[in-house]
């Protein structure tokens, strides 16, 4: 497996992964969320031109299994979405990804990696929490993750309760 930036080409197989990662959410009974729609072209576009997408992608053909939005959010990097395709799950690739953004946020340095997440479900809120983030207190939630958080709520995904979480990195001097 490998962790590069996305290409433009492969932006249809990134949606077809959000997709089939999504169908898991029907396992919970979560199948508004199983129902939502990737993000559309144009804006996987702005995330690759401005270095914030990164594929998984394995095998002699460099498929992409898995993908990453990022974005910065109260001085932290911030995982804007992390897919992978089920066929992939369970053999690190999500980690691997965070794994990518946290060496760039250090060298960066920024000191955090921050999510928002489905508080109860499985491989949400517990997976992140087993992989070193913590759920935030009210009073740790900045400006940035509690508008994100509004717009959520204005998605109506708090039907199910959603945590802010955060993780440290270590950060690199800058050079």
């Amino acid at each position: 497996m490998r962790i590069r930036p996305a290409h433009r080409a492969e932006f249809p197989l990134l949606q077809d992964v959000e997709r089939a990662a999504g169908e898991l959410f029907r396992t919970v009974g979560m199948h508004t969320i199983a129902d939502d729609e990737p993000p559309p072209l144009d804006v996987l576009e702005d995330f690759a031109r401005s270095g914030r997408c990164w594929v998984a992608a394995e095998g002699a053909d460099d498929h992409p299994v898995g993908y990453l939005l990022a974005d910065r959010v109260d001085g932290a990097a911030h995982i804007e979405q992390v897919s992978v395709a089920p066929a992939a799950a369970r053999r690190g690739v999500g980690r691997a990804l965070i794994a990518h953004l946290a060496d760039r946020a250090a060298t960066q340095g920024l000191d955090a990696l921050t999510l928002t997440t489905f508080a109860g479900v499985p491989w949400n809120a517990p997976y992140y929490a087993r992989i070193g983030f913590r759920t935030l207190a009210a009073d740790e939630i900045g400006q940035g993750l509690r508008e994100i958080r509004a717009r959520e709520a204005g998605l109506g995904l708090d039907r199910w309760p959603r945590v802010c979480m955060r993780r440290e990195v270590h950060t690199c001097p800058r050079a």
